[in-house]
């Protein structure tokens, strides 16, 4: 399989899985998440899923800082929107991937430990941005809100999207798009000092 090289520069998340860890998935626990896993997940690479994977960086790194591990299945995910509105379903799959959130269907535990279930929430009024995770073991929690439009899309991008949709797209056009499309996502996902503006945070006491 091969993907685009910036997938690689994208940042990797590191976190503390406990049920991986019991059951032996991960040695001590440990698991790391890449941009490819998230790709996977989606079924493709787009800013939306780049901004979701940028908003679970920015909102972990706030809430649990650089020196301790995020611990996966003790992080509630709730988005403001519906999940079937526009792409809020897409960002809620993604954000609880990376935390280990399962909505009602999620994995049950095993006794009174390692539930997943009942932590991934649509459709929540009180969310003062577009996502909000809250740190389950001390109750902080921040808010965030996604802004795709700080990184701009070529202005050919989309005539060659209608082109190609309508099936009328030369292979050198259609070859072209790809590039513009996954060039404004490789902008999003390797320039840092973009991140405050793509995904900014406000942490909650």
């Amino acid at each position: 399989m091969q993907t685009p090289e910036f997938f690689s520069r994208a940042p990797i998340f590191r976190l503390f899985d406990p049920l991986g860890e019991f059951l032996g998935a991960f040695e001590d626990g440990i698991v790391e998440i890449d941009y490819t896993d998230c790709v996977k997940l989606a079924g493709h690479s787009c800013p939306t899923v780049a901004g979701a994977y940028l908003m679970a960086w920015r909102g972990l790194g706030a809430l649990f800082g650089v020196e301790e591990l995020p611990t996966r299945s003790r992080i509630r995910v709730e988005l403001k929107g519906p999940k079937e509105e526009g792409v809020t379903g897409v960002i809620g799959m993604v954000v609880a991937f990376i935390c280990g959130a399962g909505d009602a269907g999620g994995f049950a535990g095993i006794g009174p430990a390692f539930s997943r279930r009942g932590l991934l929430h649509y459709g929540v009024d009180n969310v003062e941005g577009d996502l909000r995770l809250i740190h389950l073991d001390n109750g902080r929690s921040v808010t965030l809100r996604l802004d795709t439009s700080a990184v701009a899309a070529s202005p050919e991008m989309m005539p060659l999207m209608q082109k190609a949709l309508r099936g009328e797209a030369l292979p050198a056009e259609r070859q072209h798009f790809r590039e513009l499309w996954q060039g404004r996502v490789e902008t999003m996902l390797t320039t840092p000092r973009l991140w405050e503006k793509i995904a900014p945070v406000t942490l909650q006491p």
